[in-house]
């Protein structure tokens, strides 16, 4: 996405000043969508919610350029294209923000392991080599679940994405 981003705002450049404007109102959209997404130092979750006005106004500004040869029609061409794609990324992450952990079946695979390893431990034969192996597939199992449950918030918890390539791209805008 970031990727995407700065190469739109290369191509609004590369049409001329008539695309001012539309770069204007697509340093703004992107600004917004960043803060959206990593809140920074507020300490709140990542708010996905879709900004339609940001990305129509963008969309608008783009569809507005009236060319004048055949160059800035096809660096038109290619930004309407641009924009088009950023909206999609925009609305995939959209729609896959939602958890899609179901809290009950998370309850009833916890108990189901805390079962089995009870009854493994109660099982086992009391020597070290068992309760070794024991504590590491607890830790495994415990590892795995916490990595599920990190990866279902892809911008928040301990592994997250990073915001580095979005603030690289908005640091490009200065230039």
């Amino acid at each position: 996405m970031a990727a995407k981003v700065a190469f739109l705002d290369r191509v609004l450049a590369g049409y001329g000043p008539e695309a001012a404007e539309a770069r204007s109102r697509f340093h703004d959209a992107v600004k917004e969508a960043v803060h959206q997404m990593w809140p920074g130092k507020a300490g709140r979750p990542a708010h996905l919610a879709p900004n339609i006005e940001a990305g129509n106004v963008v969309y608008s500004a783009v569809q507005s350029l009236s060319p004048n040869d055949d160059t800035q029609r096809k660096v038109k061409e290619l930004a309407t294209t641009l924009a088009t794609d950023l909206g999609q990324l925009r609305s995939l992450l959209v729609a896959q923000s939602v958890p899609s952990v179901s809290v009950p079946i998370l309850i009833l695979l916890l108990s189901w392991l805390v079962i089995i390893f009870l009854g493994f431990s109660v099982l086992a034969p009391s020597n070290p080599t068992a309760l070794i192996a024991l504590l590491l597939s607890a830790f495994a199992v415990s590892g795995a679940i916490f990595l599920i449950l990190e990866l279902d918030q892809p911008f928040g918890g301990v592994i997250g994405i990073s915001c580095e390539p979005m603030t690289n791209a908005l640091n490009q805008f200065a230039k």
